[in-house]
């Protein structure tokens, strides 16, 4: 009876204790499994289809194929009209073509152009697909975006060139935008991997090759002129002279600034004036103390000598803007200047902050434009370019405002930003179709940048922006300069087309040797 009664006592506290060991290892399951779901919550660093925030950033960098707009709802109905164009494309008729902009940029200014350009590749894309009397291959758009300030450019590329080798069939990459050294190193990789960019407003000589006869970036084209070709256009319009030139410039500068500041003053060596520097911050978007060193370098622009009527300004925008604000306010109101720089100067019209006010005290600002809407009605020449040339556009411009090929949202050509990525991507079609044999649909990678040295004569690309007639080197020869000035009002107007030849290219368009 003892042993019966103990027994009994033992399994009463036995299935208590059973399942309170069982409840704790099913808390602790739970507990688990709540745990692992919240960690893969807080590790899932996607965005969109093909699109990522990379370890220890906040950015979506990478390549979108769909209608994925970065959050900037700027961009949308554009995006949203490359998704539907590439939607009604059929499987293996197409190659891709990848615009790469920073696309999650902050600034307005540069989300403003990233808006632009994408707008004038989408309707060359849409002009190719189905305005080109059945030509093929068809031209698939992708979005590649290597952050604000292209600090990820490393992912993308990887990405990029994934995409030359499965479905996507990659075969150009082109955009770039700014002369930055992210974007130098973005181009340099992609080139070095075989990859064909056309570059749409990249300017600086150190972007280009054929510079000191070697092509550091093989396959690269552009439809913009060097910054050395900008100048030399400006001065043969200006009639620049050393003696009556001052030069303004960013230390230590970017690729850009560097290289502008070395083609002005190339054209006024043996200057009696030092050339003045100013120190902008790392990110030249934001204002600094620069401010002050520009008040400063008005008085030393009042202590040249009378005569002395020509400021070279070698910065970018927002430094330009806060130049021109202290000119407006210097002492020798009594003398005028002009002040000239590089298509920088496009930024000012949409510049609140520009003290418009300082154009009306003896002060022009004028620069060259990558292109302006004006240029083939109110100048017309007989080569070079044409009024019907930028009419094709003009007539795509016109029924983008609904569908089929529209709506893509608010549009302005005043920056020249989307004529330019518009003939960027006309040339990057050019090339892949050249490079296409006879019979097939996808032409061979390596073949497509070998086309660039051939660009040029009959096979020139007519562009809205001029002839793009390149040279063996990849970039365009004697391209139009539409020389622009800033008025107080507010506007860009449209003033004269300079050529770095000092004139307009012969009907041939062949460059010399």
């Amino acid at each position: 009876m003892a042993g019966f009664a103990a027994r009994l006592r033992e399994g009463v506290w036995e299935i208590p204790l059973r399942r309170y060991l069982a409840l704790l290892v099913a808390a602790a399951v739970v507990a688990g499994l709540v745990l692992g779901v919240r960690a893969l919550a807080h590790d899932d660093r996607s965005c969109a289809a093909g699109v990522v925030r990379p370890e220890g950033s906040d950015e979506c960098v990478g390549v979108s194929a769909t209608d994925y707009y970065f959050g900037r709802p700027q961009l949308r109905e554009t995006v949203q009209a490359i998704a539907r164009e590439n939607r009604s494309l059929k499987a293996g008729s197409y190659v891709t073509v990848a615009l790469l902009e920073p696309f999650t940029a902050t600034d307005a200014d540069n989300l403003g152009d990233v808006l632009h350009e994408l707008q004038g590749a989408y309707l060359a894309q849409y002009q190719a697909n189905h305005k080109s009397a059945g030509q093929t291959p068809a031209v698939r758009l992708v979005l590649a975006n290597p952050g604000a300030t292209g600090a990820h450019w490393e992912h993308t590329v990887d990405q990029l060139e994934a995409m030359t080798k499965g479905p996507d069939r990659l075969r150009a990459v082109t955009g770039v935008g700014l002369s930055t050294e992210n974007n130098k190193r973005a181009v340099a990789e992609l080139t070095r991997r075989g990859i064909p960019v056309i570059g749409t407003s990249i300017t600086a000589d150190d972007l280009a090759n054929g510079q000191d006869g070697t092509d550091p970036f093989p396959g690269l084209a552009r439809v913009s002129p060097t910054n050395t070709d900008e100048a030399r256009a400006l001065a043969s319009f200006a009639k620049v002279t050393a003696g009556k030139a001052l030069l303004v410039y960013d230390k230590p500068g970017d690729p850009y600034t560097t290289t502008l500041q070395k083609s002005f003053a190339d054209l006024i060596e043996g200057s009696p004036y030092e050339p003045q520097p100013f120190t902008p911050p790392d990110d030249r978007s934001q204002e600094g103390t620069t401010a002050n060193t520009f008040r400063q370098i008005t008085h030393l622009v009042c202590d040249t000598a009378p005569g002395t009527d020509t400021i070279l300004f070698a910065g970018r925008h927002t430094q330009l803007r806060q130049f021109i604000n202290a000119l407006g306010g210097r002492g020798c109101q009594d003398r005028r200047f002009t002040l000239l720089t590089g298509d920088e100067g496009s930024y000012l019209t949409g510049d609140r902050e520009l003290d418009r006010s300082a154009l009306d005290h003896n002060l022009s600002v004028r620069y060259t434009a990558l292109a302006h809407p004006d240029a083939w009605t109110k100048d017309p020449v007989k080569t070079g370019g044409s009024a019907k040339d930028a009419e094709v556009l003009n007539g795509l411009l016109a029924s983008s405002k609904r569908g089929p090929v529209g709506p893509i949202g608010p549009i302005t050509l005043q920056d020249g930003q989307l004529i330019i990525a518009y003939d960027a991507m006309q040339l990057a079609v050019k090339g892949i179709r050249e490079a296409t044999p006879d019979g097939r649909v996808v032409p061979p990678l390596a073949d497509v940048g070998l086309q660039w040295p051939q660009v040029k004569g009959s096979l020139k690309v007519s562009g809205a922006s001029g002839w793009i007639c390149l040279d063996v080197h990849g970039n365009p020869y004697d391209k139009a300069v539409p020389v622009v000035e800033v008025t107080p009002q507010g506007t860009n107007r449209f003033v004269k087309i300079a050529w770095p030849e000092g004139r307009p290219p012969a009907k041939e368009c062949l460059p010399p040797s």
